[in-house]
């Protein structure tokens, strides 16, 4: 029987919650650490090789076993299970969620309506391991009988911000004799500059769209079957040796001139921002070679696992799922910064905002009820030191609470010098500063003179985590991935909310569909906008015909 599951506001553990808040709200990292001399050791949680520092939050004992019990309360546990045994728990589209499946091993079995789905997976990561063999060895050449050196991969979403991050974070492990570049936005320039310095002869396009029909993904596709075939003397037949599809539209793919043969599909089972491990990886395990890009999915298996099974007092995404919540519904924190402290991670904060909050973005419950508590916090950070010399101003004196996720490697894949412990000894210094501060008597035994005291004195009491792993590869960027992957998941199921669906893009792509006309009709349509946008597009309409 399923259990029944309370309101989140009036589960005990909430109410407990709120109550704690009263009681510990005012209370300093600086006493917490000075009480418990042991807390750095013991508030720490280690598993499938990362290493978990939550110490520096605000939090008690107390608060995390009422947090834990919200968990237990919420029926996190029978959530878990039910996503792995692939229950449809996207409910608004009647789907099963099993980005997990994507990265199973071969014998294991996870069944969607009657059928074990992890054949068919394995069946798709062969044929990209095939296909990017022969890519990457020369074999497959373009219609010139040249070898392709370049290659473009155009979607957008979850089609182009995991593939973005996932080629930048394993750069070291590219193969550097390719160029990779990535198109996503409808704005021509993105697609211009992409191509400029390229050589149509030795270019292979991957075209990423689930329906084969997303408008911008669609828009570049064409502009770069028409460039293509500019290059190649327009012969038509050029596009199946120069284009591939990620796609499941095989009708669509064919009239574009792709060969069927060179469509890799996935699953309405997988969203496209739980994607980048599928075929919509093919870009990835071109740069990376298919061993790395099996390795990075036996980090993502590693952690689901862990996910699956650890008890939640030492499960890690689910602690910084709850430290999250936490923050966001009971100190009304409306951000997380993500920091990474390693350069090939740049694109990470970007993946996550995605990630993030596509998911929890969500203003009613399952049953369709409006929520009355806060979800999803806004993501955003940008690679340590960087950001230090930037926004870490607002953060350790800002108004704002903003709780920190720190990101940082034990090795460098590029060792000079000094060049890591100092950027080591960076991460260690900021998540001291901001739990500890400086008082005003430690300023002022400084010698600073009194008026300037107030300017230089830190509050401190600034939460954040650490994750420490032994070095950047293939592997522990999946085990990251997955590890926020199921941070989104938890928080989710204790707000109720569908974490799966993204309604929320779907407006805005609509109008935008009837406005196209609107602004290129070469007489002007009778507007039924409001009179702000009538008034803009009949700007731009104007603007556009004086410059013909």
């Amino acid at each position: 029987m399923t259990k029944q599951i309370a309101p989140l506001t009036e589960r005990q553990a909430w109410n407990a919650l709120a109550a704690h808040h009263q009681n510990v709200r005012e209370l300093h990292l600086r006493k917490l650490f000075a009480d418990d001399p042991k807390r750095g050791e013991r508030m720490t949680a280690e598993a499938v090789g990362l290493y978990l520092d939550y110490s520096k939050n605000r939090i008690t004992d107390e608060t995390l076993k009422l947090l834990l019990q919200l968990a237990d309360e919420s029926g996190l546990r029978e959530r878990i299970d039910a996503m792995f045994r692939g229950e449809k728990i996207n409910v608004t589209e009647n789907r099963a969620v099993l980005h997990v499946a994507l990265r199973a091993p071969g014998g294991a079995s996870i069944v969607v309506d009657g059928e074990n789905v992890v054949p068919q997976v394995h069946a798709v990561l062969d044929k990209m391991a095939d296909f990017s063999s022969r890519v990457r060895s020369g074999a497959w050449k373009g219609h010139t009988g040249k070898r392709m050196r370049n290659v473009i991969n155009i979607g957008i979403g979850g089609s182009d911000l995991g593939p973005v991050m996932a080629y930048e974070a394993l750069k070291h492990y590219s193969e550097r004799a390719m160029t990779f570049r990535f198109v996503s936005n409808v704005d021509s320039t993105d697609f211009a500059e992409a191509v400029q310095d390229l050589e149509p002869a030795e270019t292979l396009f991957i075209i990423s769209s689930k329906t084969f029909t997303t408008l911008e993904t669609m828009t570049n596709a064409h502009t770069a079957r028409d460039w293509s075939l500019a290059g190649l003397g327009g012969e038509e037949k050029s596009v199946a040796r120069h284009f591939v599809a990620v796609s499941t539209n095989a009708a669509e793919v064919a009239k574009f001139g792709i060969d069927t043969a060179n469509m890799f599909g996935f699953w309405d089972w997988v969203g496209g921002r739980y994607s980048m491990d599928s075929a919509i990886g093919l870009s990835t395990m071109l740069a990376i070679g298919p061993d790395n890009f099996r390795a990075m999915l036996d980090g993502f298996h590693q952690m689901d696992e862990h996910f699956r099974t650890a008890p939640f007092e030492r499960n890690l995404p689910v602690l910084m799922g709850l430290l999250s919540l936490w923050y966001n519904d009971f100190f009304g924190a409306q951000t997380v910064a993500v920091l990474p402290y390693e350069q090939y991670l740049k694109r990470f904060p970007a993946y996550l905002q995605q990630l993030t909050m596509e998911s929890n973005g969500k203003h009613v419950t399952l049953d369709g009820n409006k929520v009355t508590y806060d979800t999803g916090p806004i993501y955003w950070g940008e690679p340590g030191t960087n950001g230090q010399h930037s926004f870490y101003q607002l953060i350790h004196q800002g108004t704002r609470l903003i709780p920190c996720d720190f990101i940082a490697f034990n090795k460098t894949l590029n060792p000079l010098g000094r060049h890591h412990d100092i950027l080591l000894a960076n991460v260690f210094a900021q998540t001291e500063a901001l739990a500890f501060g400086k008082t005003p008597d430690q300023v002022k035994a400084e010698g600073t003179p009194d008026w300037l005291v107030p300017h230089r004195v830190f509050e401190g009491n600034r939460p954040s985590n650490t994750l420490l792993a032994e070095r950047l590869t293939p592997e522990t960027l999946g085990k990251l991935i997955a590890l926020y992957e199921h941070s989104v998941f938890t928080q989710g199921v204790i707000w109720n909310i569908d974490s799966f669906d993204q309604w929320g893009v779907e407006l805005g792509k609509v109008l935008a569909q009837r406005i196209i006309p609107e602004l290129e009709n070469k007489t002007e349509p009778a507007l039924a906008h409001d009179s702000s946008t009538n008034a803009l597009i009949r700007r731009y309409r104007m603007r556009k015909e004086a410059a013909r």
